[in-house]
């Protein structure tokens, strides 16, 4: 097998060798676009095949991503060949978040080659990358290759069969997809991975991830200023904008006020960070960017629609967006503390009283309803953390 002649490995050892690299930050320009296809597609289908399927467009995105943040945490972007191949997946993740919106109609074929093309083409650069230069981790990625590749048969299948089998298809895809990290990767004479063997920076982990979350809300902002600019500036409307604006402004505190730094210092001390960095980002993520996503379009449903009667779809997304941040959120920080934070345990109480009272709500009042919660939940952690003397 043609393999690489000189490491295009990171070195370890200093502060400076696990600093996220303007390359990885151009790359992740890509999903932004990724995230704002999610939020349409969802806006535009409330209904539960809808949320059904865009859940399973944002986990296929989430899973590319997150699989290339582990590449990186490797490899060494400011090499020449690895910088093409992130130029590459790029190129292939412009594709993959244009068929998003047709990705179940006319565009699922195009879907499913750019994910796979983007899965398997970047667990092979890998195997090229690092046969020569570290032979415990060419094996995983021989594994992960393996796994990749099963899955992509369901992809494809997915891609050119139509409605409830494209569905069902991309459902065992994905199922593939996500059970063999919890698997251990196992493949016949190649044998398992353990956490221990996945020997990453976690701190350049978490700081990739904190780049999504930041990624995340701010494509709910620039959905909230875009709605408000084509509206007419009437009082209903400006407040609407105030109350979405400081809801992402509570969920950007409710992350990283305690939780981010805190955990970020844990995965970089820690003697297992693959333990951590599989558990607390690669899975328990996926919730936080979906409460996000989730509460854009209850961000777009309320400047839209302020006073307006609240339907079910509605009253969902603005009670599912924040409950899913609040859940994620709690089980993240619960890895690098004793206890579920209480104040999270509370807003998801009063979250549901909000939606057991919200009856008679306009959207206007329910996405005030969920940001002073949001609020609450921010300044009571805030609270609880600071500095006393």
């Amino acid at each position: 097998m043609i393999a690489a002649r000189v490491s295009h490995l990171r070195h370890r050892g200093s502060h400076h060798d696990g600093r996220v690299t303007y390359v990885e930050l151009f790359f992740d320009l890509v999903f932004v676009f990724a995230v704002t296809q999610l939020s349409h597609l969802l806006l535009q289908h409330m209904t539960l095949r809808g949320a059904v399927e865009t859940t399973l467009l944002m986990m296929a995105v989430w899973w590319v991503w997150i699989y290339t943040s582990w590449i990186t945490n490797w490899l060494d972007p400011d090499r020449r060949p690895v910088r093409l191949m992130l130029f590459a997946l790029m190129t292939v993740g412009l594709v993959l978040s244009a068929s998003i919106p047709e990705a179940f109609a006319e565009r699922g074929l195009s879907f499913a080659v750019a994910c796979v093309l983007m899965q398997v083409g970047r667990s092979l650069f890998m195997l090229w990358a690092l046969k020569r230069h570290d032979t415990g981790n060419y094996r995983n990625f021989l594994r992960i290759t393996v796994w990749l590749a099963l899955a992509a048969v369901f992809w494809v299948a997915g891609g050119i069969a139509h409605g409830d089998r494209r569905l069902a298809f991309w459902i065992v895809a994905l199922a593939i997809e996500y059970a063999s990290p919890a698997a251990g990767m196992w493949v016949p004479a190649l044998g398992r991975s353990t956490p221990d063997d996945w020997r990453i920076d976690g701190g350049h982990l978490a700081e990739r991830c904190a780049g999504f979350i930041i990624i995340a809300l701010g494509e709910s902002v620039l959905m909230t200023g875009a709605t408000f600019s084509e509206m007419a500036w009437e009082p209903a409307t400006i407040k609407a904008f105030l109350v979405t604006f400081v809801g992402s402004v509570a969920m950007w505190a409710v992350y990283f006020n305690v939780g981010a730094e805190r955990a970020s210092r844990l995965i970089a001390s820690a003697s297992d960070p693959g333990r951590l960095g599989r558990s607390g980002y690669t899975y328990l993520h996926i919730l936080i960017v979906a409460g996000i996503i989730v509460s854009a379009v209850a961000n777009e449903l309320a400047l839209a629609h302020p006073d307006a009667p609240a339907d079910e779809g509605t009253l969902i997304v603005n009670l599912a967006g924040p409950m899913l941040y609040l859940v994620g959120t709690a089980l993240f920080k619960r890895l690098s503390a004793a206890n579920i934070p209480l104040s999270h345990i509370v807003g998801l109480i009063l979250m549901a009283l909000l939606g057991a009272t919200a009856s008679f709500a306009t959207p206007l009042l329910l996405s005030a309803g969920s940001t002073a919660i949001l609020v609450v939940v921010a300044v009571w952690e805030w609270a609880s953390f600071r500095p006393r003397h």
